[in-house]
């Protein structure tokens, strides 16, 4: 549920309008503006106008929009289901709405907020496509930024590729099975070949090939997603992310992916929860193998969804080999890994001309076997390594680097919670480390870099690892 400073004053909604009568009050630019947004639809404009001025008086000619040559009077808002008051004069335009109130009909003051029973939004019109962008009037140019952005993004074609989709509604009932199939239908005809004809004005053609995927209709086959949820930031899951979420049939979710991105799904999509965290697995890996080849099998579209890249630390190899053995097709949809974000928050250079030419990801459990990995080696030639996962064995990790021949001044960064609002950052030193394991108040996933690259971060934003160090240093600086 939105919380109290996420819901909206208003509710959005289209009213049908098509043969009825707006009244657009107003002589000047204000009218003129209303009855040029109200052209969009099919409602019938009675401008009630007693001295329009040139243009405005030009435009209702040149439209043959109905003009009331007169001043405003109660009477006249009786027979309209939208009342605009915009003559410009603050007090006439409330007498308006006055009117329009006891009429019980819905009424707009302009640049009057507590005199609008609604507000007029900024319109993208793909008839009978529309996109309504509202601010609740707090922020016109604000709405009509955005108006220019979606613009942009839809292409001309759709409202004629829409009007093509109201003439195959019905067959499409009838002969298509309701849910998955359903939707896999419309997916193709709005994304396809179908869209590419109407797009260039080829409109047999496009019959054609919609006529060709209703005859193909089939059981849909499962499909699973491998998509990467980030590191944790919703605004840094992928555009495909995104877009295959509101396909999927099912979510199903790990633990350390928020719930606003999980939330990001169709509304009527099943989310499943298999959250794997430290000392509390509800499912084991070998159950959610099991439990995505059952729901391709079922037919249904699947969206796995793991914190950072499914394809780092997340145990994607052992899926897709489930998926492949049950010969389900699946595709993998990267995401930002945690390494990423946690170098972006502490503006850190990864990798650094004449110091770190490469990168190693790793995590704590790597260093705590009785052979030291090979790329220990890498760290010592100047290798920047990214440990996942390394909070409680980050004394291990110090150890084990600095008998590798790692200095022991060689600079770290640690992140709690990467990208998110809530992130911790701290530097110290290698042999810094071990103080890591005190830090209970660390809940969430932490990131340590080590390495002479991270000398280049920026560390004004964070605070020293050893808490005498931090002691010491707001000392000096006072």
């Amino acid at each position: 549920m939105p919380s109290k400073s996420e819901q909206l004053s208003v509710f959005p909604a289209f009213f049908r309008v098509e043969g009825k009568v707006a009244a657009v009050f107003g002589n000047g630019d204000e009218a003129f503006a209303k009855v040029r947004l109200l052209l969009n639809t099919k409602v019938r404009i009675v401008a009630y106008a007693d001295r329009p001025e040139a243009d405005y008086h030009a435009y209702l000619i040149a439209n043959r929009i109905e003009t009331v040559r007169q001043g405003f009077a109660t009477d006249q808002v009786q027979r309209a289901v939208l009342v605009f008051a915009a003559t410009g004069q603050a007090a006439e335009d409330r007498a308006i709405v006055d009117a329009a109130r006891a009429a019980k009909v819905p009424a707009n003051a302009v640049d009057q907020p507590d005199y609008c029973d609604f507000f007029t939004p900024a319109l993208v019109n793909r008839a009978p496509v529309a996109v309504a962008i509202g601010t609740e009037g707090a922020g016109p140019v604000l709405a009509q930024m955005i108006r220019a952005q979606i613009d942009q993004l839809l292409a001309p074609s759709l409202g004629r590729l829409a009007d093509l989709a109201i003439s195959y509604r019905r067959t499409v009932e009838h002969l298509v099975p309701k849910g998955a199939a359903r939707r896999v239908f419309w997916r193709r005809f709005f994304s396809g070949a179908v869209a590419d004809a109407v797009a260039n004005e080829n409109l047999p053609q496009a019959r054609r090939v919609a006529s060709e995927l209703l005859q193909s209709v089939d059981k849909v086959q499962g499909h699973v997603w491998l998509v990467g949820a980030g590191p944790g930031a919703v605004d840094l899951l992928t555009l495909r992310a995104q877009r295959v979420m509101m396909e999927a049939d099912v979510i199903v979710y790990d633990a350390l992916v928020p719930q606003e991105i999980v939330d990001m799904g169709r509304r009527d999509a099943e989310r499943l929860s298999v959250g794997k965290r430290k000392g509390c697995h509800s499912k084991s890996q070998e159950e959610i193998n099991d439990l995505l080849v059952y729901l391709g099998r079922e037919g249904k579209r699947v969206v796995r969804l793991k914190s950072g890249d499914p394809l780092v630390y997340g145990r994607a190899g052992e899926e897709m080999a489930a998926l492949r053995v049950a010969g389900i097709s699946y595709e993998v949809v990267p995401g930002i890994t945690s390494a990423f974000a946690a170098a972006a928050d502490f503006e850190l250079p990864l990798t650094l001309r004449g110091v770190a030419s490469s990168l190693v990801f790793t995590t704590g459990h790597d260093l705590t076997g009785d052979v030291l990995p090979d790329w220990a080696s890498l760290a010592v030639s100047g290798a920047t390594i990214a440990v996942y996962m390394g909070r409680t064995v980050a004394a291990s990790v110090a150890a084990r680097l600095m008998q590798a021949g790692l200095p022991s001044e060689t600079t770290v960064a640690v992140i709690e919670n990467a990208s998110r609002a809530d992130r911790r950052l701290l530097h110290g030193i290698l042999r810094d480390l071990p103080d890591l394991q005190n830090r209970d108040e660390l809940m969430g996933p932490v990131m340590v870099i080590i390495g002479d690259a991270v000398a280049g971060a920026n560390f004004e934003l964070s605070e020293p690892l050893v808490r005498e160090r931090a002691r010491s240093e707001e000392f000096a600086r006072s």
